[in-house]
C-alpha cells in the first residue's frame, strides 16, 4: 500500500476501515523510506511527504516509522500543543479500541509508571532552570577565552604561555560544547525561540559549528541509541566493530577493513586525537555548504573572524591555524572520553523496539557525582537521566536520579553506576572485546 493513500480509499464504504481505524499489524508495514506511519497517542499518522520538512530532520522522525512514537514525542517536544497543529494534517486514523496503546513487546506497565514519573517531575518544576546557573556558565566560558588572550597579549608567545594558552582555550571549548547542548535541548529558556537563538551564537559564534548540523545528528542519537542503521554516533567508518553483534557479523563475513582485533591499540591514535579536529571539522564545513545553510555558516564565519583578528598579530597566520588545531586536539581528548565512556561498553545491537525506558538504560551508563565530575563532563555523568528526559535541565539531574534508579529496580532494569576512571577503562575493554570476538569468527567461523 502506496505511503499517500488511506487505507479507507481501498474498502467499500459502510465498513469499519472507513472510520480511519488501524491495527498494529497495519501500521508496522508502513515502515520504508517512501511510505511512512507512525502512533502518537493512539492517533494514526502519515509523515510520508512531511518528514523532509520536520525541524528536526527526516531521519529522526522516520526512525519511528511503523511503530509507537508517542515517548520520543513527548520527550522532544516541549510546547505539544504547538506541534500538533502540524500534526492535524497529517492524521489519518486511529487504533482500534480492541488494540493496546504500546505497540509490540513493549513494556506496558514499565510505560505507565515512566510516564507518571515524567508527569511527576514536571509539576514538581524539574524542567524549570535556573538561569543564574547558565550565565555563570558562560561567564566563566568567556572569561577563559578573555584571559588566554589577556595573557599572551601581555606576557608574550613563549612556548610555557602557548601551551597555557591552548590549554585555557580548550576547556572553554570544551564547556562551551556543553553549554550549546543545553540550549540545543531547549532545557534553558521556556521559549524554543530562545534556545534556538542562544545555541547558533553558542555553538556558531564560540565554537565555530553548525546548530543544523548538530540538531540533525544528535537527536538521532537521542531517539535510538546506540541502535545501527539509526544512531550516528555508533556508525564508526568500518575502523572498529562494536557491541557484541557487529564483530560477530564482520568475522563470519571474512571483512577486515582493519586489524579489529587490535582496535583497543589503535584507537588512542585515531578517535581521541583526530574525531573533532578532522572527522567533526571536515563534516561540518561540507554539511553547511552542500545543504545551503548560510545562516549556520554566517555564524560560524563569525568565530574564526573573530579568533584569527585576536591571535594572528602575535602568532602569524599559520601559528594561529596551527594554535587552533592544538586546541582542536585536546578538546577532542575530552569530548571523547566523556561522550564514549557512558556509551561505548553498553549494548549496542540492531532496533528491538522496546519501551523508552528500556531502551535508554540498556544504552547509557552514569558517573559518579561529584562537583568535578560534573563540571567535567557539563553534567552528562548523569547520562541516564539525560536521556530519559532530554529537555530537563541539567542542575535537576541528581534531584530525580534517585527515583529513576527506584523504578529502574522496580522493574529490573539495570542502572549502570561506575567511577570515571572505570567508565573510561571499559571503553578500552569494550573495543578489546568486540575485537576478540571479530578475530574468533573470522578465524572459525
Amino acid at each position: 500500500m502506496g505511503g499517500g493513500g488511506r487505507q479507507t480509499d481501498l474498502v467499500e464504504p459502510g465498513s469499519e476501515k472507513e472510520t480511519g481505524v488501524y491495527t498494529w499489524e497495519e501500521v508496522q508495514r508502513h515502515c520504508s523510506k517512501n511510505d511512512r506511519w507512525l502512533v502518537i497517542n493512539r492517533k494514526v499518522y502519515n509523515i510520508t511527504q512531511w518528514a523532509r520538512r520536520h525541524p528536526g530532520g527526516s531521519h529522526v522522525i522516520g526512525h519511528y516509522a511503523g511503530e509507537d512514537a508517542t515517548e520520543a514525542f513527548t520527550a522532544f517536544h516541549p510546547d505539544q500543543k504547538l506541534v500538533q497543529k502540524f500534526l492535524k494534517p497529517l492524521l489519518i486514523g486511529e487504533l482500534t479500541a480492541t488494540e493496546p496503546n504500546q505497540d509490540r513487546d513493549k513494556n506496558a506497565t514499565i510505560i505507565e509508571d515512566f510516564d507518571h514519573l515524567r508527569a511527576q517531575v514536571e509539576k514538581e518544576g524539574l524542567f524549570q532552570s535556573r538561569p543564574l546557573f547558565f550565565c555563570l556558565h558562560l561567564g566563566h566560558i568567556l572569561l577563559l577565552e578573555l584571559l588566554a588572550w589577556l595573557m599572551v597579549s601581555y606576557w608574550g608567545t613563549s612556548w610555557t604561555l602557548t601551551l597555557l594558552c591552548a590549554v585555557m582555550l580548550a576547556t572553554s571549548q570544551s564547556q562551551a560544547g556543553w553549554l550549546q547542548h543545553d540550549f540545543g535541548h531547549l532545557s534553558v529558556f521556556k521559549k524554543s525561540k530562545w534556545n534556538h537563538l542562544v545555541h547558533k551564537f553558542v555553538i556558531g559564534h564560540l565554537k565555530g559549528a553548525s546548530a543544523n548540523w548538530w540538531n540533525h545528528r544528535h537527536f538521532q542519537h537521542h531517539a535510538k541509541p546506540n541502535i545501527f542503521m539509526k544512531d550516528p554516533d555508533i556508525y564508526m567508518l568500518d575502523i572498529f566493530v562494536l557491541g557484541n553483534t557487529q564483530p560477530v557479523e564482520y568475522g563470519i563475513k571474512k571483512i577486515k577493513y582493519m586489524p579489529y582485533n587490535h582496535q583497543h591499540q589503535y584507537f588512542f591514535l585515531v578517535a581521541p586525537p583526530l574525531l573533532i579536529p578532522v572527522f567533526y571539522n571536515f563534516n561540518i564545513m561540507k554539511t553547511m555548504i552542500t545543504h545551503r545553510d548560510w545562516v549556520d555558516l554566517a555564524w560560524a564565519s563569525t568565530y574564526y573572524i573573530r579568533y584569527f583578528y585576536c591571535y594572528t598579530p602575535f602568532y602569524g597566520f599559520l601559528g594561529s591555524l596551527a594554535l587552533m588545531m592544538f586546541v582542536r586536539f585536546l578538546e577532542s581528548h575530552w569530548f571523547v572520553w566523556v561522550t564514549q565512556m557512558n556509551h561505548l561498553p553498553m549494548e549496542i545491537e540492531y532496533e528491538r523496539r522496546q519501551d523508552w525506558l528500556t531502551t535508554q538504560l540498556l544504552s547509557t551508563c552514569n558517573i559518579e557525582q561529584s562537583f568535578f565530575n560534573d563540571w567535567f563532563s557539563g553534567h552528562l555523568n548523569f547520562q541516564i537521566e539525560h536521556h530519559l528526559f532530554p529537555r530537563m535541565p541539567r542542575h535537576n539531574y541528581r534531584l530525580v536520579a534517585p527515583r529513576v534508579k527506584e523504578l529502574c529496580e522496580k522493574h529490573g532494569v539495570p542502572y549502570g553506576m561506575k567511577t570515571l576512571w572505570r567508565g573510561m577503562v571499559d571503553v578500552v575493554r569494550s573495543l578489546k572485546t568486540s575485537g576478540d570476538l571479530w578475530l574468533d569468527a573470522y578465524l572459525h567461523k
